[in-house]
């Protein structure tokens, strides 16, 4: 298994998590309290992931910032007549 570097650091902000939840809480919740925010942070940053996918398409202009249609740009690649 590969992991990023922000994986390792979810993974160990859940298990400072899980260590700070011990003194209040029994072991075995603090371990289903952990396990529980690591998979749902998972979740929601895929879902997150996908959607800004969705919103970018092709790309972004690095000069208007419009979003990029067929390889083009919009407001850029627009033929000057004059």
């Amino acid at each position: 298994m590969g992991f990023e570097k922000r994986e390792i650091l979810l993974i160990l902000g859940v298990l400072f998590l899980m260590i700070g939840l011990l003194p209040f809480l029994a072991p075995v919740y603090a371990v289903i309290i952990a396990i529980v925010s690591y998979f749902g942070i998972r979740v929601f940053v895929g879902r997150r992931k996908k959607q800004i996918q969705k919103a970018i398409g092709e790309g972004m202009c690095a000069i208007c910032g419009a979003r990029i249609i067929q390889n083009k740009c919009p407001n850029c690649d627009e033929p000057k007549t004059g």
